[in-house]
């Protein structure tokens, strides 16, 4: 009893330095705090124009949420337990951690493969699979995303597979050795690495590579004629905007599945010392980063609504406009006015919101012949000029 009381008090105990246990606790950390500032910006956006959302923003959202609540509810466990230098809770807390961690790791990886067939139908089949793109279909999707992840990663809680410490013991995950207690937990072993592994990346990689193949072939076809077509040009932006979360995803997980899938095969515990344990599985956890970046640089929609999100905050992210104006019937006096630039809606059209600031002030001061009252003009002498905008601060 002594003797199973050490091992299991061994396993629950870091492998690591004190030092290293410290960088490990801060390194998931900063993985916790910039996920959820991120993706918590991400969801309060969604959340502003919920009324203008489509269906394929849909998997966006339920991947945000997949990320900001695995950083809240399961990573301040793993944080305190580096700080401890062991697991806190011993195998209570080892089963909720790998339990939960196990589960919205599927759904992640889900949502982006489903993310890489939708962006793949949308691309290539629109006309065919347009039913299958509607919002009603997209929440289902997400709701089956959720529950297959769910009751995959239940199987161990009934004695198919196990959840256990990470060999450098700040972790817990499935117990990938099982593969040689019983068959089981091979048979669950298996199937976790080949249908909840394989089959979503192997589809994520197809799907976006016919994306890319698709659109850049057209792109081509277009400019060989010397035709512009804006419309493409944005669905090109938002395909690679797709694809660079696909492919950070895949990147991102793959050095960790590569070594859990390694392990297998080794009965022995220390094939590989602990520390190459740690590194694979603190690059996995810097997917629930980069998202909101990649969001945030390829979506005018997003930048536009974080701006006028954080405007009350610092105004000096409107900026002001300068304009210059002739009024009618005078050749000479040229108005300028200064005036702060605030966050409107965007129009339809595709009118920019530089545009439409533009149009409608210059309609209001054409008809009315004087600049607008409660700002600053300085009037100055020279010839006459057309109406323009120029941008200031930005």
């Amino acid at each position: 009893m002594n003797s199973f009381d050490n091992r299991t008090l061994s396993a629950f105990t870091s492998k690591l330095s004190p030092a290293a246990d410290m960088c490990v606790g801060l390194a998931i950390l900063s993985v916790v705090v910039l996920s959820v500032l991120g993706n918590g910006l991400v969801l309060v956006i969604c959340y502003r124009r919920r009324r203008k959302m489509v269906g394929s923003e849909l998997l966006c959202v339920n991947l945000a949420v997949v990320d900001f609540l695995s950083c809240i509810c399961f990573y301040p466990l793993s944080i305190m337990s580096s700080f401890h230098h062991m697991w806190l809770g011993e195998n209570a807390t080892c089963v909720y951690y790998g339990l939960g961690c196990y589960i919205f790791g599927l759904c992640g990886m889900f949502t982006v493969a489903a993310i890489s067939i939708i962006r793949y139908l949308k691309t290539c089949y629109s006309l065919v699979y347009a039913v299958w793109l509607e919002r009603a279909n997209i929440q289902l999707a997400c709701c089956v995303i959720w529950l297959v992840a769910t009751v995959w990663s239940s199987f161990p809680l009934f004695g198919w597979g196990e959840y256990v410490p990470e060999p450098y013991g700040l972790s817990c995950t499935v117990a990938w050795r099982g593969y040689h207690t019983s068959a089981k937990d091979a048979f669950y072993v298996i199937c976790s690495f080949a249908c909840f592994t394989m089959v979503p990346v192997l589809l994520i990689v197809v799907s976006q590579c016919r994306i890319l193949y698709k659109v850049s072939r057209f792109s081509y076809s277009l400019s060989a004629r010397h035709i512009r077509n804006n419309l493409k040009h944005a669905e090109k932006r938002l395909s690679v905007m797709f694809f660079c979360i696909s492919l950070g995803f895949v990147i991102a997980w793959a050095p960790y599945a590569v070594v859990s899938f390694l392990f297998i095969f080794h009965r022995e515990n220390q094939y590989m010392a602990p520390g190459g344990f740690v590194f694979p599985a603190l690059f996995a956890k810097s997917s629930h980063i980069y998202n909101p970046f990649i969001y945030f640089y390829f979506n005018k929609t997003f930048r536009r609504e974080l701006r006028c999100l954080l405007l009350p905050l610092w105004p000096t992210l409107g900026g002001n406009r300068v304009s210059v104006h002739t009024p009618a019937g005078h050749q000479h006096p040229i108005h300028i006015q200064l005036q702060e630039r605030a966050c409107v809606q965007k129009r339809p059209f595709g009118l920019s919101q530089d545009q439409t600031l533009s149009k409608s002030k210059g309609k209001a001061m054409h008809s009315s012949g004087n600049p607008v009252p409660g700002r600053l003009v300085y009037t100055c002498w020279g010839s006459p000029l057309k109406k323009s905008s120029h941008r200031l601060g930005q």
